[in-house]
């Protein structure tokens, strides 16, 4: 017997469409057990990891549930912004054409106009906890008319101390009458609101919670936001003939930003994202597939379906912020036992996240210079100062001043950066006085200006000469 399909459910014509549009024929393993129970309506726990496709398993049914009337009908609640954002975007892109008015709600942003979007009418808001709440209790969201509640990553809502907060939501849902609660592991907490939040639930387990890693090179450079184009311009330089790369980004907006910095100059590329028109995507795809276009831009969401054995060079422009993530994306290359490589792009701020992907799945992920330019290879973008190159993974940049423990005390000498630089106090990080020189830390994001206030005036009459230590 022949493994289930997709259109062997019977899915509105809209859904059925965008999930062939983006190259789906098989559910997989979370989606064949939860998907045919959900569209019933009943409540669903399931056990699944980032990357099993539990997103479309919530995702469809919620779709099929809602209609574009403005009304909120559906609360899709996550951990992180982060998660928040591709969330909303996969169910975007398995609407198709349906017209489902999708919200994100996430602290971080401007408030006043979050405010505004979700007043005009919203059919289905997917949102972290906090901000949710906000929205609540000034009136713009009103959970006792919501009938379908998601809650994504229950461990993850845990382990960040979210769970009062989701405790909160759920009580005021008075009117829900479908929850479904996805985590990857159980805690005793996890189970326990599994059993207070649904009624009769169906219980579903991906047995998919390995993660095969893929044989191939992996490098990472330390580089900066401003950085980032000049040392992709190096890689793409050191490309052959026949060889295909595929560049991530977390965000729809990254994507079509670096695809016209690309087509700036001159490097003829592609790009992938939940926005797309279905046909567009297909036309984009079939493009790459062929190797009419050597090198596509894509979200994690847009590239789930793109299985292209061609692929040799995998940039993670922006790093992801799941471990399972940056998994699933290298594998896009190195396919049918190929070579291939991956490059990471990591700011100071972020290797400690690189630590944790190469710890959990027990890989080796170098931090290396980028590549050399080739004989007569041109640059993409200059290299330009980036403090983010030289901060550890705390975001502090360390400044040595010619200033020893006879002139300063460290209590006197932060006293003093903040007065003359009018900075916070946790702008100034550890600070070590020495016989003639000392160091202190500062914070990335006041590095420059601080240093600015440093060179240009005397610490009680002592001319301090700041420079940077890498």
């Amino acid at each position: 017997m022949s493994p289930p399909k997709f259109n062997d459910w019977g899915l509105e014509a809209c859904i059925a469409d965008a999930v062939a549009s983006m190259g789906w024929d098989e559910p997989t393993e979370i989606q064949l057990e939860a998907i045919p129970v959900a569209r019933a309506g009943t409540d669903i726990v399931g056990q699944a990891r980032t990357g099993s496709g539990k997103t479309a398993a919530f995702g469809i049914p919620i779709i099929e549930s809602c209609k574009p009337s403005g009304k909120t009908q559906a609360l899709v609640l996550c951990p992180t912004r982060e998660l928040a954002v591709q969330v909303a975007e996969e169910i975007g892109a398995l609407q198709g054409s349906k017209g489902l008015t999708i919200e994100t709600v996430y602290g971080g942003t401007d408030i006043d106009k979050q405010a505004k979007l979700l007043d005009k009418g919203v059919d289905l808001i997917v949102g972290t906890p906090g901000r949710v709440i906000d929205m609540s209790k000034r009136g713009h969201i009103h959970l006792s008319e919501i009938g379908i509640f998601c809650l994504d990553e229950a461990d993850r809502m845990l382990d960040m101390g979210f769970f009062p907060d989701v405790l909160w939501v759920v009580e005021k849902m008075t009117n829900r009458r479908q929850t479904m609660l996805f985590s990857a592991t159980f805690p005793q907490e996890v189970l326990d609101a599994s059993i207070e939040f649904t009624k009769d639930p169906f219980h579903v387990m991906s047995e998919d919670l390995e993660v095969e890693v893929p044989e191939i090179d992996q490098f990472a450079i330390k580089v900066g936001r401003l950085n980032k184009m000049w040392a992709l311009g190096r890689i793409i330089s050191n490309m052959g003939g026949e060889d295909q790369m595929l560049i991530f980004t977390n965000t729809k907006r990254m994507v079509d930003m670096l695809y016209e910095r690309l087509e700036r100059h001159g490097v003829k590329s592609s790009s992938l994202h939940g926005d797309m028109p279905q046909n567009r995507r297909e036309r984009i795809l079939e493009s790459f597939r062929d190797k009419k276009s050597r090198i596509m831009v894509a979200t994690d969401v847009a590239a789930r379906g793109l299985d292209v054995d061609g692929i040799t060079h995998v940039v993670n422009y922006d790093l992801p912020d799941e471990t399972e993530v940056y998994v699933h994306r290298i594998g896009r290359t190195g396919r049918m036992g190929r070579s291939g490589q991956s490059w990471s792009f990591v700011g100071g701020t972020e290797m400690g996240l690189l630590d944790k992907i190469a710890n959990t799945w027990g890989m080796r992920i170098p931090v290396v210079d980028a590549p050399e330019l080739p004989e007569g290879g041109k640059e993409m973008a200059k290299l330009k100062d980036d403090w983010d190159e030289i901060s550890d993974s705390f975001g502090m940049v360390t400044v040595k001043l010619s200033l020893g423990k006879e002139k300063a005390s460290k209590l006197s000498l932060a006293d003093w950066i903040q007065k003359e630089a009018r900075v916070p106090e946790v702008a100034i990080g550890e600070i070590s006085i020495g016989e003639s020189e000392s160091t202190v830390e500062v914070h990335v994001k006041k590095a420059s200006y601080v240093i600015d206030v440093l060179k240009s005036r005397q610490f009680h009459g002592i001319s301090l000469q700041p420079s940077i230590l890498n």
